[in-house]
């Protein structure tokens, strides 16, 4: 077994964008992004994308006119949000920068992560049913999917001083190096006990010795510290890691994105919205090669 030597590295929490609806889980990650900010001595850029609207003109009169008096309107009062929310939540600091983009959310967002060289996104989930829309289909899932540059998927108002507790689902793979890596720095920004996880599941069954071996070698080939290693036997992955977060209090959980294949295979199937609906915690998201 070759030891991976690992030298903490900034987790890279420099420039943070947080993408803002003004919706109340824009704002809560906003409030969660400023605590990140003021900690690891960034700053925060905020971005409002409006989305064009689609003009049909059966008249054949001109509607340029009434074009630039609606994105006009439209930047005013985004500036007049943006204000309150710094008003309000970041008097002592960081830096705030805001900006106002016409467009598709997604692309829009894109081209800003690449343009401004963003560290870290940090931005709310929303819906009636939770995190559904997060792993279905919301614009927020469509950046986790895209994005070059972590992601943290803010649900409801949580203080980052209180995410003592990392849960990070793994397959105990050998050519994890840069992902844990970056837990690891996630790990120490946040002074975090981390909870590494394996799910047991009747279609991919393996026996309780042969797991906790790989998990040990596992712990050591990545020089882990202040950890847990766990098997946890559920019907699925999903299951499996819906449960042990409830049942070790997760604050956070931490896991890879595979492009188009969504949020890890421990996420990739249907989710029951039950179930879903219990993940409140932040969840970390870094989409590997």
């Amino acid at each position: 077994m070759i030891e991976v030597s690992f030298v903490y590295k900034d987790p890279k929490m420099k420039k943070i964008l947080v993408p803002c609806d003004f919706s109340d889980s824009a704002v809560q990650a906003f409030k969660f992004a400023v605590e990140v900010a003021n900690q690891s001595k960034g700053e925060l850029l905020l971005l409002h994308v409006v989305e064009l609207p689609v003009m049909h003109d059966n008249m054949m009169m001109p509607t340029f006119s009434f074009e630039d008096t609606f994105l006009k309107e439209m930047k005013e009062q985004a500036n007049k949000d943006f204000a309150k929310m710094k008003s309000k939540w970041a008097k002592e600091g960081p830096k705030v920068s805001t900006f106002v983009h016409y467009g598709a959310p997604t692309p829009t967002i894109s081209q800003f992560v690449n343009e401004k060289k963003v560290d870290l996104i940090i931005m709310g989930t929303k819906g009636a049913s939770g995190l559904k829309e997060f792993f279905v289909g919301s614009n927020t899932e469509k950046i986790v999917r895209w994005s070059p540059v972590p992601v943290i998927s803010i649900k409801k108002s949580v203080k980052a001083s209180s995410i003592k507790n990392i849960v990070f689902p793994s397959t105990l793979g050998e050519d994890e190096e840069e992902l844990m890596m970056r837990v690891k720095a996630l790990q120490s920004f946040f002074k975090a006990k981390l909870h590494v996880l394996n799910v047991n599941t009747p279609s991919n069954f393996r026996t309780d010795v042969v797991t906790r071996q790989r998990m040990k070698d596992f712990a050591k080939r990545f020089m882990l510290k202040d950890y847990t290693l766990n098997v946890y036997n559920d019907l699925n992955e999903e299951l499996g890691v819906a449960n042990f977060i409830k049942e070790v209090s997760g604050d956070m959980v931490a896991m890879a994105t595979h492009g188009r294949r969504g949020l890890n295979h421990l996420m990739s199937g249907s989710i029951a919205e039950d179930v879903v609906n219990h993940i409140e915690c932040p969840i970390w998201t870094w989409r590997t090669r």
